[in-house]
């Protein structure tokens, strides 16, 4: 009796040491198995990625001023790894940094915008630094820097034309007041006069249209939680 009672003991505490490092087992945590934190998805937008965008307000040269929001959208999905990344109709929020009217003399009207936010039609947020590469639906405007300075064209044409048209108008005066002589003082009067008057006004201000065409490059890549890219499901048709 006392052999079997003792080989029943020994079974008893070998059963509830197993049974301990099991749960032990259990409990610790798997060194191979991922974190919930490192399998959270993710997608990248890299640095230069142009997007085309449609403005969603008029901007002008004449009354903009530093700070100013400004407000576009996306025009076109942009496509990564046949998942749709950003969706058109996303909203493109900036401002604008620098803006400078046409000078009397001298000097071109120019505005400077960046944009700093993009609003999903979830409601998703992501920050991002973005600048106007091109604005193919503007027109008598040109890019002047990489920093996205959008510059109006030159009027040294323009101002050239007014001169000229002077001196016509003046040269017929002088033909009809005074003959050939008079044509010819005429003809530097109203040249002088159409000058001045070129010179005395402004240089046309930079005008962006509600629904322009403009193109934005993201200048640093930003990350985005696909799950909360879009309000519903993105179906990508591939035609292989």
């Amino acid at each position: 009796m006392r052999i079997r009672a003792a080989c029943m003991s020994v079974l008893l505490v070998a059963g509830t040491a197993t049974g301990i490092a099991a749960a032990q087992s259990s409990l610790a945590p798997d060194p191979a198995a991922p974190s919930v934190e490192s399998a959270k998805p993710t997608l990248t937008i890299p640095a230069g990625t142009r997007v085309p965008l449609s403005l969603k307000q008029a901007i002008s040269t004449k009354t903009a001023r530093d700070g100013d929001p400004v407000y576009a959208e996306t025009a076109f999905p942009f496509v990564a790894n046949d998942r749709v990344v950003i969706p058109a109709g996303t909203y493109i929020q900036g401002k604008i940094t620098r803006v400078h009217r046409g000078g009397h003399v001298k000097g071109r009207a120019e505005v400077l915008i960046h944009f700093t936010s993009m609003i999903y039609p979830s409601g998703y947020t992501v920050m991002l630094g973005g600048s106007v590469e091109n604005t193919p639906g503007a027109e008598k405007t040109s890019m002047k820097d990489s920093e996205g300075t959008i510059r109006q064209d030159s009027e040294v044409g323009r101002k050239a034309k007014s001169a000229a048209e002077g001196a016509a108008t003046g040269g017929v005066i002088g033909v009809v007041t005074g003959g050939g002589k008079g044509a010819g003082i005429g003809a530097g009067i109203g040249g002088v006069t159409g000058l001045a008057i070129s010179m005395l006004s402004r240089g046309a201000d930079v005008r962006l249209e509600p629904g322009t065409s403009i193109e934005m490059e993201i200048q640093r890549e930003v990350t985005v939680d696909p799950t909360r890219i879009s309000s519903r499901r993105e179906v990508i048709v591939r035609n292989d």
